[in-house]
């Protein structure tokens, strides 16, 4: 299956207001997860949901704080 074609159902959060920052997520397969910032739609990260979901989990726990040089 060629991930590239196959089309995606983009949402946003519904708190996100418009012309915001904002991210866009589509799940086109069961497995298949992609992310897109709306400033920069062209740059498409994919994820499986379970990679997704330990990615924020980390990110809720601080795990990526030092990061920011704070």
């Amino acid at each position: 299956m060629n991930v590239a074609r196959i089309a995606a159902d983009w949402q946003k959060s519904s708190y996100s207001q418009e012309g915001s920052n904002c991210l866009n997520v589509a799940a086109p397969t069961p497995d298949i997860i992609k992310l897109r910032e709306s400033d920069d739609p062209d740059i498409i990260l994919t994820a499986t949901p379970a990679a997704l979901g330990v990615f924020i989990r980390a990110a809720k726990a601080g795990q990526f704080d030092h990061l920011t040089g704070h």
